[in-house]
């Protein structure tokens, strides 16, 4: 399941205490504001969640798969984001307890087989 725009307007709602009007207009002021700053080129740093860049690509030939025909493709921008330390840490780490408990429940499996 993915978290949508509505959802952080919903939790905005309920842990701040702002009106749904008041939360979805600051919602819709932070991604517009990120909107405009990446489509100006620049690079946008959050502390403790990542970067988002804007890479210039250059133009190059590719092939079409389906004929074969060498083609141009054109010169465009690129969005990557690169999380940081603590977002990657703090991903791994919910992923490693999920790990854990499915080897768990794997072992008490096959201790049941052989009783």
């Amino acid at each position: 399941m993915a978290m949508t725009k509505a959802d952080i307007v919903e939790a905005l709602y309920e842990k701040i205490g702002f009106s749904k009007k008041e939360a979805a207009d600051l919602v819709e002021l932070v991604f517009d504001t990120i909107k405009t700053t990446l489509s100006q080129g620049q690079k946008i740093k959050i502390s403790g969640f990542g970067n988002f860049v804007v890479r210039e690509k250059r133009s190059r030939i590719g092939r079409n798969p389906q004929t074969g025909e060498s083609i141009e493709i054109g010169a465009r921008r690129v969005l990557t984001f690169r999380p940081s330390q603590v977002l990657r840490a703090e991903v791994n780490s919910s992923l490693e307890g999920a790990v854990v408990t499915q080897v768990a429940a794997d072992e008490d499996e096959d201790d049941e087989g052989t009783a």
